[in-house]
């Protein structure tokens, strides 16, 4: 059997979601027993990165017009290559906060999606805004939900009685929306509740100020042992402004733990897991869907949660890897 040569694009190494993803895709043996897995660091601001050895490219880049002459020269120089993008960056909700220049921007996705002969996008919601704006031809368009290894999740206990403390798990940055998420937990009076927050970033101060005062609020920096971290938790809470899909909210369900999220983009995905909608933004929606969280009655013993996210995750990979290529634009 010929093993498929499959190399991944990457501009930004740092411990985070994408590079979680793409350390499953290199290592989890559905994947591994297909394609032979190779990592390759792309500076920003190159304009060229020569020919890649490689059957499979798949960029896993953050598409920008700086981007754009490199994508080019990427096609140019691997016609034989197959090439693929995960869009594991921008969304509706993005697109709506972050972007004012909505036609160009609309122009610059255009361009550098029609450089590739397959564009995955890491949610439904995501594909589907990806779809209606014809940002992505439809043949081209592939929903590959993003993954991680979750056994050890599904391993933890589950936690026993009403909830008690609740994590908030993410970069410490304006998307996660952890500003909303304090300023509602401390509408509540029941001193025997807590806030875990877990991460890093630009906005730590600033939520330290607003935690300031309330002793039930605890920062507990980057989580290096995801795992470790869940299993202080009866809840996970996800307040995004915008989200591409959400790894924590696998986690959280295959952990057997409730999860509250927003009303955006791909956490969307998640409610027919059993995830809970918080609908509507702002301090009362959360405040309300706080109230209703803790003062739940304990769950009844049964079952863990039994949807097999790496299976899936795998066979859309490898269904993708040898399906035939249809020419690109």
């Amino acid at each position: 059997m010929t093993v498929i040569r499959v190399t991944h694009l990457v501009d930004d190494t740092t411990a985070g979601g994408v590079m979680r993803v793409i350390s499953h895709m290199m290592t989890t043996p559905d994947l591994t027993r297909e394609a032979d897995h190779s990592l390759l660091e792309v500076k920003r601001n190159r304009l060229c990165i020569g020919r890649v050895e490689a059957d499979v490219i798949v960029s896993h880049l953050a598409i920008s017009w700086r981007l754009l002459p490199l994508l080019a020269a990427l096609r140019v120089m691997n016609p034989t290559a197959r090439l693929v993008h995960v869009e594991h960056s921008y969304t509706k909700c993005f697109t709506a906060l972050n972007v004012r220049r909505k036609r160009r921007f609309g122009a610059l996705l255009k361009l550098s999606y029609a450089l590739f002969h397959d564009v995955v996008a890491v949610s439904a919601a995501q594909g589907k805004w990806l779809r209606d704006e014809g940002f992505v031809r439809p043949a081209a368009l592939h929903v590959i939900p993003s993954c991680v290894g979750l056994s050890a999740f599904r391993e933890l206990a589950p936690p026993e009685g009403a909830v008690k403390t609740i994590g908030a798990i993410g970069r410490l940055e304006p998307q996660k929306g952890f500003d909303i998420l304090i300023k509602a937990f401390r509408e509540l009076s029941d001193p025997g509740i807590a806030l875990h927050i877990y991460g890093q970033g630009a906005e730590e101060t600033l939520l330290r100020d607003l935690a300031a005062g309330d002793h039930r609020i605890h920062f507990k920096g980057f989580a290096s042992d995801p795992v470790a971290a869940m299993a202080d938790l009866d809840a996970v809470v996800m307040s995004s402004r915008w989200e591409a899909y959400g790894l924590v909210a696998i986690e959280t369900l295959a952990a057997g733990r409730r999860l509250l999220v927003s009303n955006v983009d791909g956490l969307t995905d998640h409610l027919p897991h059993g995830a809970a909608l918080v609908d509507g933004a702002g301090i009362k929606p959360w405040q309300s869907a706080l109230e209703e969280l803790f003062a739940a009655p304990p769950r009844p013993r049964g079952p863990r949660h039994a949807h097999n996210y790496e299976s899936h995750f795998s066979d859309c990979w490898k269904s993708l890897f040898l399906s035939p290529v249809i020419a690109s634009q």
